[in-house]
């Protein structure tokens, strides 16, 4: 289903990213599945088939539309190796590593916190 850009919801949402730093940045790393994404590519590039081995529990359809996201964002790079068979590798940008303290910044105070909430 196609987003209607001309919504409420959509005009109310471009508001507070642009008004609010955090809520721009969660938009960009939050939800379920790109904070592991982020994390697993981290460590270094990635195929394909290793991120999903990786997170086990993610469906392709999410990781592709994750994927896509994270790369239209310029957090990730998409590198497809012109070999037969072809195969496509994940790998942080620099603007997507400039995440790797915030991301372990997060990760720490979950650690500590996650019990008590």
């Amino acid at each position: 289903m196609a987003v209607k850009e001309s919504s409420t919801n959509q005009e109310n949402k471009r508001v507070i990213n642009n008004y609010c730093p955090v809520t721009f940045t969660l938009e960009k790393i939050g939800g379920r599945w790109k904070p592991l994404i982020l994390y697993n590519l981290n460590i270094g590039t990635q195929r394909y088939t290793q991120l999903k081995r990786a997170i086990p529990a993610i469906t392709e359809k999410m990781l592709i539309q994750h994927l896509r996201e994270l790369e239209a964002d310029n957090l990730i790079k998409r590198d497809v190796k012109p070999v037969v068979p072809p195969h496509v590798e994940y790998s942080l940008t620099d603007k997507g590593k400039s995440l790797g303290v915030l991301l372990n910044e997060m990760a720490q105070w979950g650690l500590a916190h996650r019990t008590s909430i």
